[in-house]
């Protein structure tokens, strides 16, 4: 999976740092570490936050697994792990710029009139079937649910 680039066999390079006093939008941003810089000085240090701030991405993304399942928003707090890697951890950076995309190509595709159209259809088809289905169990057995529990 190349995550840097759209176009095969290219590699994602960090833009050069040199200009000072500019504003940079999220895309244009180099890749690495936004750590304070006294902390990035001091090797020792920045394992440390590193470490530290991987443990607290793991833990929210473990999270977000458990809600998968569970009532929860879990792809939104899995998400909220990956940014929380992001900020240290360049592969996660790569990871959830190439999420972004896909996530920002997916909506556009779904707004297109023609797959809004086929969504609704297809919708529309499933739901008949399965009034036809609770129709055929009801006129069956009527309002009796499957198990049989009496008063115990």
């Amino acid at each position: 999976m190349n995550t840097g680039s759209d176009e095969p066999g290219e590699v994602a390079v960090a833009p050069d740092e040199t200009r000072t006093g500019e504003v940079h939008s999220e895309q244009e941003r180099g890749l690495g570490s936004r750590a304070p810089e006294f902390i990035k000085a001091r090797r020792l240090l920045h394992v440390s936050w590193q470490v530290g701030v991987f443990i607290i991405g793991l833990a929210v993304v473990v999270t977000g697994i458990i809600m998968l399942p569970l009532p929860g928003p879990g792809w939104v707090v899995i998400f909220g792990g990956m940014a929380i890697w992001a900020t240290e951890f360049v592969w996660a950076q790569l990871v959830l710029r190439w999420t972004k995309r896909k996530v920002t190509e997916a909506a556009q595709r779904a707004l297109d009139p023609k797959v809004r159209r086929r969504n609704i259809i297809l919708t529309t088809i499933g739901l008949v079937i399965v009034a036809v289905l609770v129709g055929i169990y009801v006129w069956k057995f009527g309002m009796a649910m499957p198990w049989k529990i009496k008063n115990q």
